[in-house]
Parts: structure tokens; C-alpha cells; sequence
């Protein structure tokens, strides 16, 4: 039998970390007020989306998913949401929401990044190649344990 091999994922800044700033200041996501003030406050004490908001925060991320994200039934998506905001599993909170149509890693990362207690970041290629990635890597649950780890010792602080 063959062996499996660890894909091994590292992380190299291509600037200095005393860089960070001024490069996040030039990512311009547009900022969203309804997201802020309305739409987070909500799910947090509701601890599930409902259709709209789902769409709005999907929008945010990426608008090409849209007709894919709105074919989820409303049913679908609260019952996903409540899963993912309320586990005490870290793969299961961020691998769920990928149980829905357009719903892939960077946009499940979008919707953690908003809506869970605890900080994630948003994956994104701009931002992975800003830690030596050319292009995006396969994601799985290793890699985002890793990154977390990776930003949370270096720049997290900046991007909230």
C-alpha cells in the first residue's frame, strides 16, 4: 500500500509584518453598514440567517454566486446557520456551511469572519499571495487551522 503524504502548508509574508497596515489599507472591500449594524447584530441573536441576509453576505464575497446561493431554500440555509453558529467543532462550523449551493471555502470563511464569537479570517488570493501563495491551495480544514494560527501570531489584529 502506498503511503499518503502530508501536504505541509507555510506561510511567508512577502513584506515586512511592520508592512501589514499600509498594505491592508490599500484592499478596498467596500464596507457595508447594513452588514455591520444590521445584519450581524440580527443573526447574532437570532443564531441563524435567514434568506436575505445569507444573500447579502454572499453578495459581499462574491456576487458571481448569487443565482447559485439563492437556490437554497430558506429552510435549508437557517438550519446550516444554526448548526455553524452554535457548534463547539471548528470543522463542522466552517465545513457545514460548503453544504450550500455557492458556498465554497472562501465564502464560508466570509460568513465565520462575520457572524461567529471568535475571529477568522476571509479566504481570499489577494491575501494568499500576500503569504506566498502564487495561487490559492486546495483548501481544506488544515490549512484554516493553520492560517488562523499563522494571522493570530502575526496581523489579525489589523483586518478587524
Amino acid at each position: 500500500m502506498g503511503r499518503s503524504r502530508r501536504t505541509t502548508h507555510r506561510f511567508k509574508l512577502r513584506f515586512p509584518e511592520r508592512d501589514i497596515a499600509t498594505w491592508a489599507s490599500r484592499y478596498d472591500y467596500p464596507p457595508d453598514p447594513t452588514i455591520e449594524k444590521e445584519i450581524v447584530p440580527r443573526v447574532k441573536e437570532a443564531r441563524y440567517l435567514t434568506k436575505p441576509d445569507f444573500l447579502t453576505l454572499c453578495r459581499w464575497k462574491t456576487p458571481r454566486s448569487q443565482p447559485r446561493c439563492a437556490s437554497n431554500s430558506e429552510e435549508f440555509i437557517e438550519a446550516v446557520s444554526r448548526v455553524a453558529l452554535s457548534t463547539p467543532n471548528e470543522r463542522l462550523r466552517i465545513e457545514i456551511w460548503t453544504l450550500l449551493n455557492g458556498v465554497n471555502w472562501p465564502t464560508a470563511s466570509t460568513l465565520l469572519f462575520w457572524l461567529h464569537t471568535e475571529e477568522y479570517p476571509i479566504l481570499d488570493f489577494r491575501a494568499l499571495w500576500s503569504l506566498g501563495y502564487a495561487k490559492p491551495p486546495k483548501y481544506d480544514f488544515s490549512f484554516l487551522v493553520r492560517i488562523r494560527r499563522f494571522l493570530s501570531n502575526t496581523c489579525m489584529q489589523v483586518w478587524r
